[in-house]
C-alpha cells in the first residue's frame, strides 16, 4: 500500500447511535479480511478511501470540503472480520431531473473498485442502513401484494397465500402448448409467471404467445368465477425493447391489464432496468427475479453482498415482489433463518443482521417463494416463516401432481389451509383429495416428512 490512510479515513471514536441519530450517513457493514502483511485498520481505511474521495497518494487538489465527504471506518472487529463504514449522503450521485437517489451510485461506491483491491483478501457487504432522507429519495414499490389480494377478491390486509406456478419446461414450448399449460393450472390456482429465460424465442414469439395466454386466462376466469394473474417477462438489454414488450402485453390484456405483472431479471439486468420498469409502469406489479445472484450472494462467495442485502436494495428500487429463496424447504441454497430476508422487505421496521431499519411507510415488497416447493413442503415452510402472505410459484409442485396441474394448484392452496387451521397434515389429507394425492405424487418428500404415510393414508392418497 502506497499510503497509510487510517488517520484520514477512520475514526473509531464515532458512535453508531450518533451517526444514526444524525441521519446524514448511509452505514454499511462488511465481512472483510486483509491480505497478509496489512493491518486490519489500515486495510479498512484504504477500502473506505477507495469507496469515496481517496487516492493512493496525496494529491494537490484535495481541499477541506472534499475531506468533509470522506467515508469513515467507524468500527472494526478483527476477530469477527467485521468493519463498518459511514458514507456521507452528499457522496452519492443524484438525478438531474428530480433530485432522487439512484442505486447504481450506491453500488458504485459501496461495492465498486474496493472489490478488486490488492490489499483486501475479501470483503462482502452483510447489511446496510438507510437514513430517513435516503428512504424518501428512493422510489420504493408502487404496487404490492395487497393490490393482488384486491384483484383476487380477498381482504387487503392478511389476504393470505397466492398459489402460483412457472410454466415448465422453462424453454421449448410453442405458443399453443404454453397457453394450454397456463389454462390447466389456472383452473385451480391464482398466479402464473414466465420462467426467467422465457421471452421472445423464435419458436414462441411474444406476439403469438400473449394473445393465447390472455385467451386462456379469460376461459379460466369464466370457468372458475375467479380472477387470475400473469407475470410476463419483459427483461431486455434495451429500454425500448423492454417497453415494446410491456406495451404489447398491456394492449393485449386490455380490460384485464391490472391482472398483468411485469417480471424483470433484476440481477442480470441491473438497477437501471428495474428502475425503468418501476417508473414507466407504476400501475403494474413489478416482479423482481434474481437469477444469477448466487454468483456473489452465495455463502461460498466471500465477495459482493448477501442475498439479504440484495432483497433490501430491491425494496428501495421499487420491486413489488422479489424471490427470497425457500429457506431450506426447497431445492435452492438457504436455511430457516433466511426468514429475516422476508421480514426486512415486508415490514415497516425490522432488525437485520447488523442494523435496525425503519422504512417510514415505504410500501412492502412481497416475498416470492420458488424452487422445488410442493404441497408437502409448504406446512413446514409456513410454520418457520410464521405467516402465509406470500406468492409461491411451484413448477414441479403443480405440473408434477399425478392428477393434473389444476389438482396440483388446489393441493398447494389446501396445504396453506392445513397449516392455517393447525390441522395434522395426515388427517387433513383424508378430507382433501388433492392434498392427499400430493403424497403419492411426491413420495420421496412424503417418506422424509411424513414417515408411515402409506399406512395412515392408504387409499386416500394411492388411488386415482
Amino acid at each position: 500500500m502506497a499510503l497509510d490512510q487510517s488517520a484520514r479515513y477512520a475514526d473509531l471514536s464515532l458512535k453508531e447511535i450518533d451517526l444514526i441519530d444524525g441521519g446524514k450517513h448511509i452505514l454499511c457493514a462488511y465481512r472483510m479480511k486483509p491480505k497478509g502483511g496489512y493491518s486490519y485498520l489500515e486495510a479498512a481505511a484504504h477500502f473506505a478511501a477507495e469507496s469515496s474521495t481517496g487516492t493512493n497518494v496525496e494529491v494537490c487538489t484535495t481541499d477541506d470540503f472534499t475531506k468533509g465527504v470522506d467515508a469513515l471506518v467507524y468500527s472494526i472487529d478483527e476477530a469477527r472480520e467485521e468493519m463498518r463504514i459511514a458514507y456521507p449522503l452528499d457522496l452519492f450521485d443524484r438525478n438531474m431531473t428530480d433530485g432522487r437517489m439512484m442505486l447504481v451510485s450506491f453500488l458504485t461506491l459501496t461495492i465498486g473498485n474496493n472489490q478488486g483491491m490488492g490489499d483486501i483478501e475479501y470483503a462482502k457487504m452483510i447489511d446496510f442502513w438507510m437514513p430517513p432522507r435516503a428512504i424518501q429519495l428512493f422510489d420504493g414499490p408502487s404496487k404490492n401484494i395487497s393490490d393482488l389480494w384486491r384483484i383476487l377478491g380477498r381482504p387487503v390486509q392478511d389476504g393470505g397465500y397466492i398459489a402460483g406456478t412457472i410454466i415448465k419446461p422453462k424453454l421449448g414450448l410453442r405458443p399453443e402448448p404454453f397457453a394450454q399449460a397456463a389454462y390447466q393450472f389456472w383452473l385451480g390456482g391464482d398466479f402464473i409467471k414466465n420462467d426467467e429465460p422465457q421471452g421472445n424465442q423464435t419458436f414462441a414469439p411474444v406476439k403469438k404467445v400473449m394473445p393465447l395466454v390472455y385467451d386462456a386466462m379469460k376461459r379460466a376466469q369464466d370457468e372458475t368465477g375467479e380472477a387470475k394473474l400473469f407475470s410476463m417477462n419483459i427483461t431486455a438489454d434495451d429500454h425500448f425493447e423492454m417497453c415494446a414488450r410491456a406495451d404489447f402485453a398491456l394492449e393485449t390484456f386490455g380490460s384485464d391489464a391490472d391482472k398483468l405483472a411485469f417480471l424483470v431479471d433484476g440481477f442480470v439486468g441491473g438497477p437501471g432496468m428495474v428502475t425503468t420498469a418501476r417508473r414507466q409502469y407504476p400501475d403494474q406489479y413489478l416482479h423482481y427475479h434474481r437469477a444469477g445472484h448466487g454468483m456473489i450472494t452465495s455463502p461460498s462467495s466471500n465477495r459482493g453482498y448477501t442475498a439479504f442485502v440484495l432483497a433490501k436494495m430491491a425494496r428501495l428500487q421499487g420491486a413489488s415482489g422479489i424471490h427470497v429463496g425457500t429457506m431450506g424447504y426447497g431445492k435452492m441454497e438457504g436455511g430457516a433463518d433466511d426468514r429475516v430476508i422476508a421480514y426486512m422487505i415486508e415490514r415497516d421496521a425490522c432488525e437485520g443482521p447488523v442494523y435496525y431499519q425503519e422504512w417510514y411507510g415505504m410500501k412492502p415488497t412481497t416475498p416470492i417463494i420458488s424452487g422445488g416447493m410442493n404441497a408437502l413442503r409448504l406446512p413446514g415452510f409456513f410454520q418457520n416463516l410464521g405467516h402465509g402472505n406470500i406468492i409461491n410459484t411451484a413448477g414441479g409442485g403443480s405440473y408434477g401432481h399425478l392428477d393434473s396441474p389444476a389438482a396440483g394448484a388446489k393441493s398447494l392452496r389446501q396445504a396453506y389451509e392445513c397449516w392455517k387451521s393447525g390441522a395434522d397434515p395426515i388427517e387433513f389429507a383424508k378430507e382433501h383429495k388433492e392434498f392427499a394425492r400430493a403424497f403419492a405424487s411426491f413420495p420421496h418428500d412424503a417418506d422424509k416428512l411424513f414417515p408411515g404415510w402409506r399406512e395412515k393414508l392408504g387409499s386416500f392418497a394411492l388411488e386415482a
